[in-house]
């Protein structure tokens, strides 16, 4: 129990030294270019996404097999890209367009979706995969109602982000399922 403990400490210590050195690029980039402006809360913000992943992982690590922790691994991933991406640039026009919010319920689909399948591998596999479509459902209505056409990008933004973060959730959802298929059947 003791080694588990010890182990579970470097693990966090691990996280530490990982947020601290990400958080050290905006902050070094504040002495050099104005054009990178950080509060305080900017800061606090993301020390909170970066270690609220890193305690994610480190409890979904815990449940099983390599393929279950590689799908949590890439599901926390795209999560925590998308919450950096609508906050910091914005996917759809720039990161004050409201429309940017409907990402949100793609990550509420993972989410409640994951806690109704009480994180069980094949219940998993069904959210991710849910999260898949919706991230899909999002850039249909942002590029059918024109949000964001004014920006340069154009749709290439939208475009781009919605195919990287559904192949994202897609895979997440594979793993899930080769997970599923290794697990020993529950009574």
């Amino acid at each position: 129990m003791a080694d588990r403990a010890k182990g579970a400490l470097w693990r966090f210590g691990c996280w530490v030294v990982v947020t601290a050195l990400i958080l050290a690029v905006p902050a070094t980039a504040m002495r050099f270019s104005s054009e990178v402006a950080w509060t305080t809360s900017d800061f606090i913000f993301a020390a909170a996404l970066i270690m609220g992943v890193g305690v994610a992982y480190e409890l979904a690590a815990m449940r099983g097999s390599a393929a279950y922790r590689a799908g949590a691994g890439l599901a926390l991933a795209v999560a925590f890209l998308t919450i950096w991406l609508t906050g910091a640039v914005g996917i759809i026009g720039n990161e004050r367009n409201g429309a940017n919010l409907m990402f949100g319920a793609v990550l509420a689909i993972a989410l409640i979706g994951a806690i109704a399948a009480r994180f069980r591998p094949a219940g998993m596999s069904y959210a991710m995969f849910a999260a898949a479509v919706a991230q899909v459902l999002v850039a249909v209505i942002a590029l059918t109602m024109s949000w964001g056409a004014g920006d340069p990008s154009y749709p290439w933004d939208i475009i781009g982000c919605t195919a990287v973060f559904t192949a994202l959730w897609a895979g997440a959802a594979w793993l899930f399922r080769i997970a599923a298929r290794s697990a020993p059947a529950r009574p």
